[in-house]
């Protein structure tokens, strides 16, 4: 039986959210990344925590502005 194909992305819209709604989004997410996948999340601010715990963690992450005051920022294992 084949194996299901696991998406490479998880995509988190954390747009409209209240701390600390988004921040608990992608450490959930983050818990339950499958090996290749990265985090593609879209964000109304800069989450800088949440950097400090990306670093501290063995994760990249890169912080894109596609538009004034959306942050696009993808994360990905080391």
């Amino acid at each position: 039986m084949p194996q299901p194909i696991n998406p490479p992305e998880v995509f988190l819209d954390l747009r409209g959210l209240y701390p600390p709604e988004p921040m608990e989004r992608v450490l959930d997410a983050l818990a339950g990344l499958l090996a290749g996948q990265q985090i593609r999340m879209l964000i109304e601010r800069e989450p800088h925590p949440l950097f400090r715990i990306l670093e501290t963690n063995n994760y990249r992450y890169s912080s894109t502005e596609p538009e004034p005051g959306l942050y696009q920022i993808v994360i990905q294992e080391r």
